[in-house]
């Protein structure tokens, strides 16, 4: 009886091996895929590496890797995924910081917004479901940068805009929440 129940179970190994190589070329193929999909891998920061001190909080958004970190004063870390710039031609890096918070900002598109897209309208009002804002947005100290969330979240985890970094509108309002005016922000 032992006998046959080994023999079971390598039949059993035999058949569960030779589906996993059919299954196989399927993987190989989704891993050569070059289109990117909407997921990301986090890789984290060590605030120390990019700040001398935590000072009012720190933000790190990482466009490589599109997701956002975020230490408040007390040096809780939380980390969230965002939707980046669509170019490098639009992404900036460097130093910056929170200037001002606004919920349910108005928007209007920059004259390069515009240009890209003439159908674009001249402005919308902040609560507006087509408000690319969403419910909460950090104002950088550089024009027109923002942190904000969105309304539409099939952005998160992509290239998807003019140069904002875009989270989910319940995980910017908890970032709006913990990060002060005079967060230090670093975009890399």
């Amino acid at each position: 009886m032992k006998a046959d129940r080994s023999i079971n179970l390598n039949r059993r190994g035999l058949i569960g091996g030779a589906l996993a190589l059919i299954a196989t070329p399927g993987i190989v193929h989704a891993a050569a895929d070059k289109a990117r999909r909407n997921i990301s891998s986090f890789r984290t920061h060590d605030w120390r590496d990019h700040f001398d001190r935590i000072g009012n909080g720190i933000i790190i958004a990482d466009t490589t890797s599109r997701m956002l970190q975020h230490w408040t004063v007390d040096g809780e870390m939380r980390i969230y995924p965002t939707s980046v710039p669509l170019t490098e031609d639009l992404t900036r890096r460097g130093y910056t910081e929170v200037v001002e918070k606004r919920e349910n900002p108005g928007w209007g598109p920059t004259a390069s917004m515009r240009e890209r897209d003439p159908t674009l309208p001249a402005y919308v009002e902040g609560g507006d479901p087509r408000n690319p804002l969403g419910t909460r947005a950090l104002y950088l100290s550089w024009q027109y940068y923002r942190i904000h969330g969105t309304q539409d979240t099939r952005k998160i985890g992509r290239r998807s805009s003019s140069g904002c970094i875009g989270l989910y509108n319940r995980q910017i309002e908890e970032v709006y929440e913990r990060a002060p005016v005079g967060t230090q922000v670093k975009l890399i």
